[in-house]
């Protein structure tokens, strides 16, 4: 008996995925939970085991594809054959997770106005008298509709610069009005339509994301090469394009000194070796915020905009960013105000390796109520990340360098550790970002207030 093989559902808002590695062919025999393909979706990279055991006989998807829930798979025939000499490492009950992303709100996708493009396209009519200058930056017309009468083109008033600039800006430019007598249009008229592009949308339905204009042909200018975009990557893009487009972003930068503070990690970096961990100034920063979170509670909330309420979260899960070869992830620490700087350690360098190895859980990635992005082992004076939606806030850790800070009257060279906090403006205010953040910093610059093992 023939068995269709179809993608099963692969957990809460999984609607699809790309296919990565086909781990079977026509005529070979697989057993029943035996591993056929491996997927990867926008939370995780798993292996999809085979229902039945059987003999393969046709393959439906290619690698590359991508697979949405419902998909053909493979078309098994049951009971044929001997087992395979070589089965997948590991029986699984159910898809595996191995690198995930947390599950966050999907971007909403607003497509950008396609090009009207009929064969006997509409008249255009130029304006008796020229617009004000105000009207540059009115919202482009509306496209036709299909059953709107044609009449004959009359060209657009434009010089030979103007269309190249058009053309290269993704418009057409039988779509800008003028404002020149007679309708002529200019460089300040195709820009102007291209911002009324880009911010109708935000205009028409706040919290909404810019609209994606066309891109121009890069070919043109030299050879290019196109990539597909992976899962992970793609998630990554609507997260951070939904988050900088709902939440009203403020940055709030200072630093700590430090001296004192890496003269104790030193001390006991080896100590931490020994255990597993490494001690890192994430770890440390993980434990510093745990703390502050109790004395600043709503930088550990979420706002409930549909019911118009406030979530104050009780517990302190810290999600951390690893930067791995498919993009970037955040594991998150448990109850991180429970934890040692010790412990703390060793578990941040367990998940980044199960992160860089494809091993994380879905539940390693999720809860987290604030988050620590630290890019001082690349470099950097400061940055300013993006909140981590739908959390509130984010500390970005920079390079700490040696500066000359004055002190009971003399300039001594001191190391400086650059910190940058974003916040929703919506939940919290610039003295309380402030305030949180003076926090942090004396924090770091009592080390003695630190215990290793507390």
């Amino acid at each position: 008996m023939a068995t269709e093989f179809r993608l099963p559902e692969l957990g809460e808002n999984i609607a699809a995925g790309d296919v990565l590695k086909v781990l079977v062919s026509v005529g070979d025999t697989v057993s029943r939970d035996q591993a056929v393909l491996e997927l990867e979706t926008e939370k995780a990279t798993i292996e999809v085991p085979a229902p039945v055991s059987g003999t393969v006989k046709s393959i439906h998807v290619k690698e590359g594809e991508k697979l949405k829930v419902g998909g053909l798979i493979l078309t098994i025939e049951e009971g044929a054959g001997k087992k395979a000499e070589k089965k997948a490492e590991g029986a699984h009950e159910a898809p595996k997770a191995k690198e995930p992303v947390a599950p966050l709100p999907k971007a909403e996708k607003i497509q950008a106005r396609q090009d009207v493009k009929e064969k006997a396209p509409e008249a255009r009519v130029a304006p008796p008298v020229p617009p004000p200058p105000a009207a540059m930056t009115a919202t482009p017309p509306a496209p036709r509709a299909k059953d709107e009468p044609l009449g004959p083109r009359v060209a657009a008033p434009a010089t030979p610069s103007v269309r190249r600039l058009a053309r290269e800006l993704g418009v057409e430019i039988d779509e800008v009005t003028g404002s020149g007598p007679g309708g002529r249009i200019s460089e300040e008229d195709v820009k102007a339509y291209v911002k009324a592009m880009m911010t109708r949308p935000a205009a028409a339905q706040p919290g909404a994301a810019p609209a994606v204009l066309p891109l121009p042909d890069f070919s043109r200018w030299g050879e290019i090469e196109r990539q597909p975009m992976r899962s992970v990557r793609r998630k990554t893009a609507e997260h951070l394009s939904h988050a900088w487009a709902t939440i009203p972003h403020v940055t709030h930068h200072d630093k700590a000194d430090i001296t004192e503070l890496e003269q104790l990690r030193k001390q006991h970096e080896a100590r931490v070796e020994a255990a597993g961990g490494k001690l890192a100034m994430s770890a440390i920063a993980v434990k510093v915020v745990a703390a502050a979170l109790k004395v600043f509670p709503q930088f550990a909330t979420s706002v409930d905009l549909v019911r118009e309420e406030i979530i104050y979260k009780k517990y302190a899960h810290i999600g951390v960013a690893v930067d791995t070869d498919r993009g970037l992830l955040v594991p998150v620490i448990r109850d991180a105000d429970k934890k040692s700087i010790l412990e703390l350690s060793v578990e941040l360098a367990r998940l980044a390796e199960r992160a860089r190895n494809r091993k994380t859980t879905l539940e390693e990635m999720e809860g987290g109520v604030f988050t620590v992005s630290n890019l001082g082992g690349i470099g950097g004076t400061h940055f300013s990340p993006i909140v981590n939606s739908p959390e509130v806030a984010i500390l970005g850790i920079s390079r700490g360098r040696i500066e000359p800070i004055f002190i009971n009257g003399l300039f001594q060279p001191r190391l400086m550790l650059p910190l940058s906090l974003s916040y929703d403006h919506r939940m919290i205010d610039g003295a309380d970002a402030a305030r949180f953040l003076r926090w942090v910093v004396k924090a770091f610059e009592q080390p003695s207030s630190l215990s290793l093992e507390e």
